[in-house]
């Protein structure tokens, strides 16, 4: 049975982990509430944005466009893997990395072995994870989730999209975990480019609304789709932030639940200890009072 003072410093080490993990799970609430909030109103702007290209493109004589172009057999791809800058988040970072080294063995190991794959990691643990395996790391957007904003976002949303038109990637994908609510994310692995346009079929009414289109369908189409990638871009890292601090204050919420069951085990064993302690010295007492008496 452990002694008394080794139960003491056990249960003062975990009472401040215990006070540690309650102070981060309300951080991560607090941060929560705003990034909810965020994400939950960039998706219907984002969905009815996306059916306004989709009519568009459905109703307008659509050549192959700088990105909607199709693959070639060597297509060179760029995986974007988004995580976090930090942990103590559950499983959160590992699931998007598991994933993205599983679709890299399944779908892309061919272009693996000929050097056309490449990584751009969103968040320091992914870029730490892959950067010491050895990957084609051809850069990385860490700062983003400092202050996350349309602004800081769309110089990288550019760069990528710019890095595609030019023959660089002919295939973008992301690999993320969507939001839901605080205790569930779904992980997801979503191209991003090229575009996937409906093919316009002259005797089908693609649209609900009549729209009067000015200046015109094939200019509005051309400035919306670039203007759609990157509120797609943007929507994607507000996913995976909102997810972030629900996967934390879930975890931090399991850990401060488990010290609390560790402290009540703790303090028992500690009673238990100190009990005995008691017993064993009134039973010296006894002992040498029977022996006095002879």
């Amino acid at each position: 049975m452990p002694n008394l003072k080794e139960v003491r410093t056990r249960i003062e080490s975990v009472n401040s982990t215990k006070q540690i993990t309650s102070a981060m799970k309300m951080v991560a609430a607090s941060k929560l509430r705003k990034a909810q909030n965020a994400i939950i109103t960039m998706r219907p702007y984002a969905a009815k944005l996306h059916d306004l290209m989709k009519n568009l493109s459905a109703e307008t004589s659509v050549a192959e466009g700088s990105f909607s172009r199709t693959t070639t057999e060597s297509e060179k791809v760029l995986v974007i893997p988004v995580t976090s800058n930090r942990g103590l988040c559950g499983a959160f970072n590992a699931n998007v990395i598991r994933s993205a080294g599983k679709l890299i063995s399944e779908q892309y190991q061919q272009q693996q072995s000929n050097g056309n794959l490449s990584l751009y990691c969103i968040g320091k643990k992914g870029e730490e994870f892959f950067r010491s395996r050895k990957f084609a790391l051809v850069g990385s957007a860490n700062h983003l989730f400092d202050n996350l904003s349309f602004q800081e976002v769309v110089p990288v949303a550019e760069s990528i999209m710019n890095d595609f038109v030019s023959g660089r990637y002919d295939k973008v994908v992301f690999i993320y975990n969507r939001f839901k609510n605080a205790g569930t994310q779904y992980l997801t692995v979503e191209q991003f480019l090229p575009v996937e346009l409906p093919e316009s079929d002259e005797n089908k009414i693609t649209s609900e609304t009549d729209y009067i289109y000015e200046p015109g369908k094939q200019q509005i189409l051309e400035e919306l789709i670039p203007k759609t990638l990157k509120i797609q871009f943007y929507k994607v890292l507000l996913d995976s932030f909102a997810s972030e601090h629900g996967a934390r204050m879930v975890a931090m919420n399991k850990a401060t639940d488990n010290a609390s069951e560790l402290l009540k085990e703790l303090k028992l064993s500690y009673n238990k200890a100190r009990q005995a302690a008691i017993t064993k010295e009134i039973l010296e007492i006894v002992g040498g009072a029977n022996a006095l008496n002879g």
